[in-house]
Parts: structure tokens; sequence; C-alpha cells
């Protein structure tokens, strides 16, 4: 059983059963699970829609709780329908947590896996404590990350974050400039507002704000705006209301495009930053969410920085604008600064280059080390041949 509840999840779930079945084969497992466009691709039904539970924020998540505890009834319910021999849940720290546990009481017979942990090096160390009774493995996106969890004794692998060992050998930003009527030299800004549809309505305001102003400032300026699958109805619809022509494209191939083809991006926080760092784009970062989550993260949070290849390196590699400082005169002086310097971009773009490096760039097959944690567990378990 597979759970993601939001895009970047449903990524790594569509990658995970894709290499189980790599390793396995066809006939040796079988999925059920929650997820997306990408794991459905991959057969996996879900019994909703996971854009209802695309949520960050303590408040934003309070307003949903009555239809969150819903779906995480729905969740466990699923599970004890259909039986899995090993239940993996992806990312979502608050909406995971509590499925484990009720999976952990109401299907004791199932093998746990957590795949992403929670970011207790920024902040709520104590969450470490909480994975290890709940869970019996736990895949970490970096290797950092391994020795808060190993110290509480829950088995913890690194197996890579996908995002830097994304193929874009198959991008072709020409393809992306034919589509949209751009010439070889059009500056290209790309849009990216985020995958929640709290986002969308907190932070494509300014984005748009920011975009509109520099495409005033030059006409030869082509606005792209990659519509994530769990919000391309409201990003679709907000842009076709713009006084200046954007075009949406949709899918990955298009979004790979885009992001070679880009000049600048403008982007809200989030794993999309480190994919168009992989893709050697400069970018500014922009994240507005609800004020009274912010006290609480100001209160909280331990790091500098926001977005994870300027907590690598220490420093403020791409400008981070957050809460009132998301706005569209800020955002579009940031984005013009590097729209109107070819090296100032150029350095930008290596240094993100060299701060992914102490992350792990390059490093092998995540998908497949996380299939072989699984793999793991189940003959651990008795479920496969040693």
């Amino acid at each position: 059983m597979l759970v993601a509840t939001e895009a970047s999840a449903d990524t790594l779930g569509a990658g995970l059963a894709r290499a189980l079945r790599g390793k396995l084969g066809d006939g040796a497992v079988e999925f059920v699970g929650v997820g997306g466009a990408r794991m459905a691709a991959e057969g996996i039904s879900s019994p909703y829609d996971i854009a209802d539970l695309s949520l960050v924020g303590l408040f934003e998540i309070a307003g949903a709780v009555p239809l969150a505890l819903r779906r995480l009834e729905e969740t466990v319910r699923l599970a004890e329908a259909e039986k899995p021999d090993v239940a993996v849940l992806i990312d979502s720290w608050e909406f995971m947590w509590r499925v484990g546990r009720r999976l952990r009481i109401r299907t004791p017979d199932v093998g746990l896996i957590k795949y992403v942990a929670p970011q207790v090096w920024a902040t709520r160390p104590g969450r470490a404590r909480v994975v290890a009774r709940i869970f019996d493995r736990l895949m970490t996106l970096f290797d950092f990350e391994t020795r808060y969890f190993e110290a509480e004794g829950i088995p913890t692998t690194s197996v890579g974050n996908p995002a830097l060992r994304r193929d874009l050998s198959g991008a072709d930003p020409s393809r992306l400039r034919a589509a949209i009527g751009a010439g070889p030299d059009d500056p290209i800004l790309l849009v990216l507002p985020g995958s929640r549809r709290s986002e969308i309505k907190r932070v494509l305001p300014a984005f748009e704000d920011a975009a509109l102003r520099l495409a005033d400032a030059d006409p030869d300026l082509r606005i792209v705006v990659p519509a994530a699958d769990t919000v391309a109805a409201e990003v679709k619809a907000r842009v076709a209301g713009w006084r200046r022509s954007a075009h949406v494209v949709e899918g990955e191939r298009d979004k790979l495009d885009a992001m070679r083809a880009a000049t600048v991006a403008l982007a809200c926080s989030g794993t999309v930053t480190t994919e168009l760092a992989v893709a050697g784009c400069p970018m500014v970062v922009g994240y507005r969410g609800h004020p009274a989550t912010a006290l609480v993260a100001r209160a909280i949070i331990r790091t500098r920085y926001f977005t994870l290849f300027n907590i690598a390196a220490d420093e403020e590699i791409a400008p981070e604008f957050l809460q009132e400082r998301c706005n569209g005169p800020e955002l579009a002086a940031a984005v013009a600064a590097l729209l109107a310097d070819p090296a100032r971009r150029a350095a930008q773009a290596a240094a993100q280059t060299a701060a992914l490096t102490k992350l792990g760039l390059g490093h092998n097959d995540p998908f497949g080390a996380a299939a072989d944690v699984v793999i793991d567990l189940a003959r651990e378990r008795g479920l496969l041949d040693a």
C-alpha cells in the first residue's frame, strides 16, 4: 500500500511502484493506495482526490480538519479491507503519522515504512521519537538526516532525493520556445506558484503582480506557468484573466522543457526549487502562508533560510521573499536584477549546483534504493524468499 496526498509525494509513490515492479516483476507485487495522477498511471486507483489534502501550515490544516479526519478514516479502512503486507506512507507528516498510528492499532500485522522524514533538523526534534514508536523503517532523502532518527533506534536508510537525479537529457528548450512562439533570444520568465490550493490562493496573486510588472517593462518577455496536476484547473482559470498573455503548460515533459528554456524562474518554496537548480535555472523564491502560521513558524524554525540549497550552503544563493515581503514590487525588482545581468544569472546557477552537491547531487537510483528498503522489510517478515 502506497499513500501520497500531495504532488511531490505522488511522484515518489509512482517511482517507487515502478522500481518495485522492476525488481520483483509485475506478477510478484500488487498495489493499493492513495495518490494522484502519476500513481494512477501506475495502476494505483485512489479512493479520493488528494488535492483536498494538499495543505500546509497549522491554520490551513485546522480549517480542513473535518475533511482530513474523513480522509484519514477512509485511508485506514482501505488498509483494513485490502490487508496489505507493507504500507509506505509518503511525506505529509501531519497526516501520515496519524494514519500510521491508526494502522499500528487496527492492522498490527502490516509493516509500516515512512518515506521522507519530518524535518526535525529545522523544527520540533521530538518528532524523531514519534517516528520510532510508529514505524518499522524510515527512508530519508538526505544523508545528514539519518543520525537524528538512528539515535531513537529506528532503522533508517538515506535513499536519496529523486529531484537531485532528475534526467534532463530529453528536455528540449527549443521545443518549448517553438510552442509559445518565442525566438531564441527572447527572455522567458517561469512562474511556479505551487502545487497546493492554499499556495495558489496566497502565493499566485503576488507572483501575478510581479510577472505583469516585468512584462510591462519588457514587451519581449514571455511568461510561462507550469501547472501541477493537483491545481491545474485553478491555475488555468486564474492565468486566463491576466491582462498580459501567459502560457500555461502541463505535464512533466513540458515542465522540464520550460525549466531548461527559462531565463529566470519565480518559484514557490518547495521541491520545485531543487528541480530548478538541477536544471541550472537561476530563481527568486517566494512564499506566503496564513499569517498566524507564519508567527508560529518564526518561533520554532531553527534554520536561517527556507530553501533547501540555501540551507545547505548557509547563505542566500537564491533570494527569498517570505510573507509580507512576498509582494509584487519586491519580487519584480529581484527578478529584474537577474534578467538584466547574464553574469549574475550564471554565478547564481553555479552556486546552486555547488550547494546541491553537498546534498547528494547525482545519488545513484533513489527509487531503486527505496525499493530495496521495502523488499528488505518484506524478507525480514517472511513475505519473500531471502
